[in-house]
């Protein structure tokens, strides 16, 4: 749900951290610590990898020593902001063939753009090269569903105002979902931007105080552990 996924949709290039969403229920936890047993995988920060502190909302974080994935960072969550239940994330997943006969479940593309809504600079250069590549190859299929997505997503003005003038009636169906939309077609290429660049802060205003309760449980826990 967070790199990886972003280099097989063609939204990144490299990374060395696996993100996975896990349903936060004893046999499946029993299953990853298995999984992270043969990784070799030590913990490197609080919280433990528990069912009470995955369904606050909490990541727990392992490094892998074994030599086949040496030094790759596992993140394990099961609630993130913006993101819909498990049930949900998992019904809509896209479920990839590498080839040599390995697949893999991803978060699908409209719920990985939701989560990657972050505070940090690098996942807002994620979602709009995810949304660009997309965009890219498939803006020749006629696909409302594909449409409403770019007019909810895309963060590139250029493809924004493609859209407007090719769609307009869902433009005006999707200004109450995105008020930025409203600036379409005829807007400015400054004052576009400047929307889009508020809009990106709002949500990571929104992604601090989300995370706020939760960085001051963390310390809590890192000065009671300190303590003993």
């Amino acid at each position: 749900m967070g790199g990886q996924a972003c280099v097989v949709y063609g939204g990144s290039e490299f990374s060395r951290d696996t993100d996975i969403a896990i349903l936060p229920e004893t046999g499946n936890l029993d299953k990853l610590r298995t999984a992270l047993n043969e990784l070799r995988a030590e913990k490197i920060a609080v919280p433990d990898l528990s069912i009470e502190f995955l369904k606050k909302g909490h990541a727990a974080h392992f490094r892998c020593k074994h030599p086949e994935a040496m030094d790759i960072r596992i993140d394990i969550m099961a609630v993130m902001r913006n993101a819909s239940s498990f049930a949900t994330l998992w019904e809509r997943r896209t479920t990839m063939d590498l080839g040599d006969g390995l697949t893999v479940d991803l978060v699908s593309l409209p719920d990985l753009v939701a989560i990657k809504k972050t505070q940090r600079d690098k996942d807002w250069s994620h979602i709009r090269r995810l949304v660009e590549a997309h965009y890219l190859e498939n803006r020749k299929k006629k696909s409302s569903q594909n449409v409403r997505f770019w007019f909810a997503e895309a963060r590139t003005p250029e493809i924004l105002r493609e859209l407007a003038g090719k769609y307009p009636a869902i433009l005006r169906d999707m200004i109450n979902k995105r008020p930025v939309l409203g600036l379409l077609p005829g807007a400015a290429d400054r004052s576009l931007a400047e929307a889009l660049t508020n809009e990106e802060m709002s949500e990571r205003e929104a992604d601090k105080q989300y995370w706020r309760p939760l960085l001051e449980e963390l310390e809590r826990m890192r000065h009671k552990r300190g303590s003993q």
